[in-house]
């Protein structure tokens, strides 16, 4: 089915006629001569290697035929292998020499472009230039997909599609943080970034999203799905292709990191209404990247809103996925991708852990304790040093955070001295994070005791009693958080406990009750009892070819006594 050699697949067109009729559909008058262009073109094409030419070549065709699983082939694996084999530190052919591979296919070059500036911006340093064009070649793009008069004949793998989206939405926030820094524009840069506003602008950004997504007709897929109702008749003329149904899906969950860059979680929680998290058989399931940025943005949400619980809940769900699944993933290009997305959760799962302490998974337990547990020691213990372990690990795990608008570039030092997105949310943050620092050392003491005066625990925090009080009260309203209970809407919720100890105080006397949850003994058992098996089999292995191995002199030696010698064989060794 797939073409393993790639190698060995032949180029079936003349790149010299290709070239020259390339060449003679572009002159341009006046500037360069009819034999330097077909010169020119002729060099560009033969400069590309031959099992690139061969590999597009395979890639145009299966484009042509629609052959979706030879696409992922090409696109996951020979792509990746090409771009390590040939342009690990230089981009891809110019598109204008791919042209005449392909005949000059305009369909195929506009995904090929994309492929083109994608690869600029993942290995190499992309110029403003290089910006403006790649928004132009996104513009050609969803321009064919969403103003023709029906669907288009055009079908791509689920993974290429998440992709088209991912980096539509990277490059849109790489480019805002670009033009932000206007310290380190030059001149000519300032002047071409006020010629050119509409450029990466953000309500053109959300305008193509929220076009994809109503032209697929997703949300009413997803609400008939939900309900029993006809997803095909609610899908439309548009949503029951492929390409656009998937395109439409992607958005969604592209809306919801868009939302999280602004700062507008709630409107980013509303975003996936109808979207089935606990179901393991939801649509971003089909892509692993798509899977795993879903829940990190609905967990990043969560924790800017102050509902940990749910933020502890959903990174504790990915974090887990992607330990079961990385021995299955460690070949996929994305696999680098994933696992630092995963690092980042990881470093928020431990900040939320330390500002509402919960039991979690005892795997990832163990992951957070070997990792971050000292600074969740010291998170834990409150106090300026633990502003600088959460700010510290905010930082490093947080979305890259933009600014909806252009800076006044009539006004350099004062758009300079502008602050940075990621710090205006890291302060908001922080003044929620205050609040919450004092569950962990109220809770630390509290749990020691059934009943306690006011005045000894005042004694030993060394704070007022009066305000002990408010810290207490201030514990109790913190401790109570909305919990998603798993409706279509992630916003709504019921108001539960989120800690295992709670508290009555009455005068000045406290009373505290701990309800203390069980192990789950099963697992662990059978946990372990893997791991035993295990070690017992590699054991009775190694036993096994200890035996083998010590037995092959022996077994030499009674085939040579019992052997007879011939005489020429005695007299050769006698010789």
């Amino acid at each position: 089915m797939y073409q393993e050699n790639y190698d060995d697949v032949e180029f079936g067109g003349d790149v010299d006629l290709v070239a020259n009729s390339y060449a003679n559909s572009n002159l341009v008058e006046g500037e360069l001569d009819e034999e330097e262009l077909i010169m020119q073109a002729q060099a560009g094409v033969q400069s590309i290697p031959e099992p690139v030419r061969n590999f597009l070549a395979n890639l145009h065709r299966n484009l042509a035929n629609c052959n979706v699983g030879d696409l992922a082939y090409n696109y996951e694996n020979q792509f990746v292998r090409l771009t390590d084999k040939f342009y690990g530190k230089a981009p891809w052919p110019e598109p204008q020499y791919v042209a005449a591979l392909v005949g000059d296919d305009g369909l195929f070059l506009t995904l090929y472009r994309e492929l083109y500036y994608r690869h600029i911006y993942s290995r190499l340093h992309p110029s403003l230039e290089v910006r403006f064009r790649s928004f132009e070649n996104y513009c050609d793009l969803f321009n064919y997909i969403l103003n023709s008069d029906g669907p288009i004949e055009l079908e791509l793998p689920n993974q290429w599609l998440w992709d088209i989206v991912d980096e539509f939405i990277y490059q849109f926030q790489s480019f805002c943080t670009h033009r932000s820094r206007v310290s380190k524009r030059s001149a000519e840069e300032i002047e071409l970034l006020k010629e050119n506003s509409q450029v990466w602008n953000t309500y053109s950004v959300l305008n193509v999203l929220y076009s994809l997504i109503q032209k697929s007709s997703i949300y009413e897929q997803l609400e008939a799905g939900q309900q029993g109702g006809d997803v095909i008749e609610a899908a439309g003329d548009f949503g029951v292709r492929p390409l656009y149904k998937m395109l439409g899906y992607f958005s969604i969950i592209g809306l919801v990191r868009v939302h999280c860059m602004l700062g507008d979680y709630t409107l980013a929680l509303q975003t996936l209404q109808n979207v089935e998290l606990g179901n393991s058989r939801a649509l971003f399931t089909r892509v692993t990247a798509c899977h795993v940025t879903v829940y990190y943005y609905v967990g990043f949400a969560y924790l800017m809103m102050g509902r940990y619980a749910d933020a502890i809940q959903s990174y504790v769900h990915i974090l887990t996925f992607v330990s079961r699944t990385r021995q299955y993933h460690q070949r996929s290009y994305q696999f680098d991708a994933v696992n630092k997305k995963a690092e980042q959760m990881y470093a928020l799962l431990a900040i939320a852990v330390s500002l509402s302490p919960v039991r979690v998974d005892e795997n990832i337990h163990t992951y957070l304790r070997e990792k971050y547990g000292d600074q969740q020691h010291k998170m834990q213990r409150g106090g300026e040093e633990a502003i600088e372990i959460i700010s510290e690990l905010y930082l490093y795990a947080c979305p890259k955070f933009i600014m909806p608008n252009p800076p006044s570039y009539s006004d350099i030092e004062a758009a300079s001295n502008t602050a940075e997105p990621q710090n205006f949310q890291l302060k908001i943050f922080l003044r929620e994070a205050r609040l919450q620092l004092v569950i962990p050392t109220l809770r630390s003491f509290l749990r020691l005791y059934t009943t306690m005066d006011l005045d000894r625990l005042s004694t030993f925090l060394d704070m007022d009693p009066l305000e002990l009080r408010n810290q207490l009260m201030v514990y109790k309203q913190r401790c109570r958080q909305i919990k998603w209970a798993g409706t279509p809407d992630l916003l709504q919720g019921e108001i539960t406990s989120a800690t295992d100890l709670d508290f009555a105080l009455q005068e000045d006397m406290i009373f505290i009750a701990e309800s203390r949850v069980g192990r789950r003994y099963a697992d662990w058992f059978i946990r372990n009892t893997n791991k035993i098996q295990d070690l017992v089999n590699n054991i009775e292995n190694r036993q096994k070819a200890a035996i083998a191995n010590a037995g092959k002199p022996k077994a030499e030696e009674n085939n040579a006594a019992t052997t007879p010698v011939s005489a020429n064989s005695t007299a050769a060794v006698e010789a």
